[in-house]
C-alpha cells in the first residue's frame, strides 16, 4: 500500500476554475516520483467555484479525489484540516483607474494621520506646553517655532519610519512590519471566520439546528 503525504496551507491561490492537486498541495509519495506526478495533475471538484471570491474545502474532498483514482494508498495529511481556495479578479484594467485609486488611498492616509496627529497635540496643549518649557529654560517667550518644535518634528517623523519600519520599498530591518503583521492577522481572522463558517451550516438540519 503506497503512503502518500500531503500538506495543504489555509488559504491557497488559484488562477482559473480548474485546480489541480498539485497547484494547492505539496506532495510526497517516499521518493516515488511517477505517482507523485500523476497525483499533481489530479483535478478537485470546483463546481462551486462560479468567480471570484474565496471557496471553503475539505482535506476530505482532496482525498475522495486520491481515493477514487488510487484506492490502495494510505493518505495522511499533515496540513490544514479545511482550506481556502482565493480565485481573485483580473488584474488586468485601467492604469489610470489603478494610478487614481492609489493616489486616493495616499492622499487618505496622509491627511487623515495629520489630522490624528494635530488633533492629538491640540488634545494634550503640546503647544502651550513648549511654551512653557522654551520660557522656562530660556526666559524669553516662544514665538511658536523654536528648537523645541523643529526637534519635536523631526523626531515624530523618524519615530513613525521606524515604527513601520521601511520607507517606500526599503525596509529598515528584515522583520515584517506592523502593518504587514495585522495584515497577516486580519486575513488569518477572515478565513478562520469562513471556515467555522463552512463548518456551521454542515451542522444544519433542514426545519431544525442551531
Amino acid at each position: 500500500m503506497a503512503a502518500i503525504y500531503l500538506k495543504i496551507d489555509k488559504n491557497v491561490k488559484i488562477t482559473g476554475k480548474q485546480v489541480t492537486l498539485g497547484e494547492i498541495a505539496q506532495i510526497r509519495c517516499g521518493g516515488n516520483r511517477e505517482l507523485e506526478t500523476a497525483l499533481q495533475r489530479l483535478t478537485l471538484p470546483t463546481a462551486q467555484i462560479t468567480g471570484p471570491g474565496r471557496y471553503v474545502y475539505s482535506v476530505m474532498d482532496v482525498i475522495d479525489v486520491i481515493h477514487k483514482k488510487y484506492p490502495q494508498t494510505q493518505v495522511t495529511n499533515l496540513g490544514e484540516a479545511d482550506f481556502i481556495l482565493t480565485l481573485e479578479k483580473d488584474a488586468a484594467g485601467s492604469k489610470i483607474w489603478q494610478w487614481a485609486k492609489t493616489l486616493f488611498v495616499c492622499l487618505l492616509t496622509f491627511f487623515g494621520a495629520a489630522f490624528s496627529i494635530m488633533a492629538f497635540n491640540n488634545d494634550v496643549g503640546i503647544t502651550t506646553l513648549f511654551g512653557q518649557v522654551y520660557e522656562l529654560f530660556t526666559g524669553s517667550a516662544s514665538d511658536g517655532f523654536t528648537v523645541l518644535e523643529l526637534t519635536y518634528s523631526v523626531g515624530l517623523a523618524l519615530g513613525i519610519l521606524l515604527f513601520f519600519n521601511h520607507f517606500g520599498k526599503r525596509k529598515i530591518t528584515a522583520d515584517p512590519t506592523p502593518l504587514e503583521v495585522e495584515m497577516r492577522t486580519y486575513e488569518d481572522e477572515i478565513d478562520t471566520t469562513l471556515i467555522e463558517g463552512k463548518g456551521r451550516n454542515k451542522e444544519k438540519k433542514p426545519g431544525g439546528g442551531t
